[in-house]
């Protein structure tokens, strides 16, 4: 099964067990600091409950994940509470980011890593822009808990990363094994 046949699955499963999808809980907490509007980019999307966050603070969101399934309800759930999301398919790995430069005030990452895009990132994000990321880390409770390691940050690995933004926010939490930065470009 590939990819794409793999998150289609999860996804569909996902839509028929929930009412809405919810944002980041630690995203959201930081709600203060999306007042402005702007652009916004939401990476490997999931079923949008970030974007749809970021769309009603007034934010143009961009939305993109492997998965035409998760695609085609955040375009669905869009259109029916009036929200700013262009919702695209995109397969990660090779993404074109040439038109990102400098083009966005806000981008999320939520549960997927893939180390090759913070660069991309950091070109990625306007001056003064911010940046959410929470991801499987390395921590001692989880090891061989279904999550390959090859996809778990290791311990301050997002810190040492972003040492020269200005972090509004870091949490490594062991016992669920995530970690999460919320950082401004300097």
């Amino acid at each position: 099964m590939n990819t794409r046949d793999k998150w289609n699955i999860k996804h569909l499963d996902r839509i028929t067990q929930l009412e809405e999808p919810e944002p980041n809980p630690r995203l959201k907490k930081l709600a203060a600091y999306f007042k402005e509007g702007g652009t916004a980019l939401d990476i490997a999307c999931g079923l949008g409950g970030n974007s749809m966050f970021l769309a009603q603070s007034d934010y143009q969101v961009e939305a993109m994940d492997i998965s035409d399934v998760a695609i085609n309800y955040i375009q669905e759930q869009a259109s029916k509470d009036n929200l700013a999301i262009q919702p695209q398919v995109a397969d990660l790995t090779n993404v074109n980011a040439q038109n990102w430069l400098n083009a966005y005030n806000v981008m999320v990452i939520t549960y997927y890593l893939d180390r090759a895009l913070f660069p991309v990132v950091k070109s990625s994000i306007k001056e003064g822009g911010y940046f959410f990321m929470e991801t499987y880390y390395q921590s001692p409770e989880t090891v061989g808990q279904g999550i390959s390691e090859q996809y778990k940050l290791r311990s301050n690995e997002l810190l040492d990363e972003f040492r020269d933004w200005k972090v509004l926010y870091f949490e490594e939490n062991e016992q669920e094994g995530w970690q999460s930065i919320f950082c401004q470009k300097r």
